[in-house]
């Protein structure tokens, strides 16, 4: 799938327009869809009541179609959250409403619309649309909040819930909390962005008639990982295939009391499919990691007194890097001190072989990130949102509110892969190319669960993928994983190590 701008919606609407699919018809199929889909729901869960809220203008066109379509079979109760329509194909719709629809006007009736909202089965959201700039009304701002509050009946929003901003995803006060979303045509950002993701539902695109050659055209946000998944996807092993083919990737991880992070990314590497896994860490976890890890090859390393990896490995470390891995991975419990912070910024500026660079591995370029320019092989950084703050100097409240710019603008400014994790992982190419990952669930929001997608994407970076296709597999795989845990056991119950027994591509 793709993410479309709410100016970009528009132009195909126009361009639709040209091609003989007017925006009369749109609205037709989508008030279509909106009751199929409602109407589902009803004969599955024995339902009678429906609220249908319309606002004054297109999206409140799309609700009176609905309430057309499901009149007579259902009792239909239709309220103008913001008087009577003021679009001219909105205003069509209202003016054909059978006469079985009870109809209100809350700026005009209170005490019916407040009855009828409180035994409402389904409530269907059709006030605002992609155009909404922000700011309710007194009258809409009360009846969106008598819905919230009928915690029985289920809730669709029409394209947008009413009270998000459709491009930034930003929320005011007691918006629409929907269980339901049906996007017409494409996703919109307020769909995969933060925080209005978390008022959406689960989010459906309807299909209303777009031609195929407008859509395909159209200047899109980003992409969905599954949607380049489907024109890139992961290539199959020769028969012929060695563990030579397969790639080496070394992994410079781990310090004392974290030797979880480097063991649970090794696993996760090796579950992946590298040739051969070498991991260096410091000799004070090495029997540890040894006994877990019984497929890898050891690099015990020096250590500093509080037990971390000691610069004085770089050169050691280089050589094994230059003449026998393919790719590398930095940062995953490596702590954070003067040695690591060395060893991390020279081995950046002196490595030929691409690599990611994780949690600590990050932490240790805070305030030095000019360092990335000198890189010479392609970089892949995997921020979670406080990481991401600290490596720009910000909060990660701006950062959740500006993912996806956060992301893009840093990647092109470091040309580096940026992996922005959370719900709704944001990946950002040195080109300027973004996509959006769906796959997860929040059950993975556990300390371990980016060691692994670490291990996941360095492993596909030592097989000689490109760093955009081994984030976007790696993200894209790592959060089907997920999801494969939480059907068996329970986004509670489920941990990071399970993730890696689910690895599976």
């Amino acid at each position: 799938m793709i993410v479309v701008e709410s100016s970009e919606i528009r132009n195909m609407e126009e361009m639709s327009a040209s091609y003989g699919v007017p925006v009369s018809t749109l609205m037709e199929r989508a008030g279509k869809n909106v009751a199929d889909f409602a109407e589902k729901i009803l004969k599955d869960r024995d339902l009678k009541n429906v609220c249908i809220l319309c606002g004054t203008g297109n999206n409140g066109g799309d609700g009176f179609v609905t309430a057309e379509i499901l009149s007579g079979r259902y009792n239909v109760t239709v309220i103008m959250a913001d008087g009577l329509p003021h679009s001219l194909l909105a205003s069509n719709h209202f003016s054909t409403l059978p006469r079985e629809v009870s109809l209100y006007d809350f700026t005009e009736q209170i005490e019916k619309p407040v009855e009828a909202v409180k035994n409402a089965d389904i409530i269907i959201d059709a006030v605002y649309g992609i155009g909404f700039k922000g700011v309710f009304k007194t009258n809409v701002a009360e009846i969106i909040s008598l819905a919230n509050q009928n915690k029985k009946a289920v809730k669709i929003a029409v394209d947008v819930p009413s009270g998000i901003l459709c491009d930034s995803g930003s929320v005011i006060s007691d918006c629409f909390k929907a269980d339901y979303t049906l996007s017409f045509t494409a996703l919109k950002p307020l769909h995969v962005l933060c925080p209005s993701m978390d008022y959406c539902g689960e989010v459906i695109v309807s299909d209303v008639g777009i031609p195929k050659h407008v859509l395909d055209s159209c200047a899109y946000m980003m992409k969905t990982t599954d949607e380049f998944i489907k024109s890139e996807p992961v290539r199959e092993r020769k028969k012929s295939a060695h563990k030579g083919n397969n790639g080496t990737l070394l992994a410079i991880c781990g310090s004392y009391g974290m030797a979880g992070a480097a063991m649970l990314a090794g696993e996760a590497a090796l579950r992946t499919g590298v040739g051969l896994l070498k991991m260096a860490v410091p000799r004070s976890i090495y029997n540890i990691a040894a006994q877990r890890l019984a497929e890898s090859v050891f690099l015990p390393l020096e250590q500093t007194q509080d037990g971390k990896i000691s610069a004085r490995e770089y050169q050691r470390i280089l050589f094994e890097l230059s003449n026998s891995a393919s790719a590398m991975l930095i940062g995953c419990g490596m702590g954070v001190n003067n040695d690591t912070k060395q060893l991390v910024s020279l081995l950046i500026q002196n490595s030929t072989k691409p690599m990611v660079i994780d949690a600590d591995g990050l932490n240790c370029i805070c305030g030095n990130l000019d360092v990335l320019r000198l890189a010479t092989a392609p970089v892949i950084i995997t921020p979670h949102p406080g990481e991401m703050a600290r490596l720009i100097a910000s909060d990660v409240q701006t950062i959740q509110a500006y993912r996806y710019d956060v992301a893009k603008d840093f990647a092109m400014e470091y040309r580096v892969t940026v992996v922005l994790k959370g719900a709704g992982t944001i990946i950002a190419t040195p080109e300027g190319k973004v996509y959006v990952n769906l796959t997860g669930n929040n059950g993975m929001a556990k300390g371990g669960s980016g060691d692994v997608l670490a291990g996941m994407m360095s492993s596909l970076l030592a097989q000689g993928f490109s760093a955009e296709k081994a984030a976007v597999y790696a993200v894209y795989y790592h959060g089907i994983a997920g999801d494969k845990c939480r059907d068996f056991m329970s986004a509670r119950t489920m941990l990071p190590s399970d993730i890696i027994k689910e690895i599976d591509f």
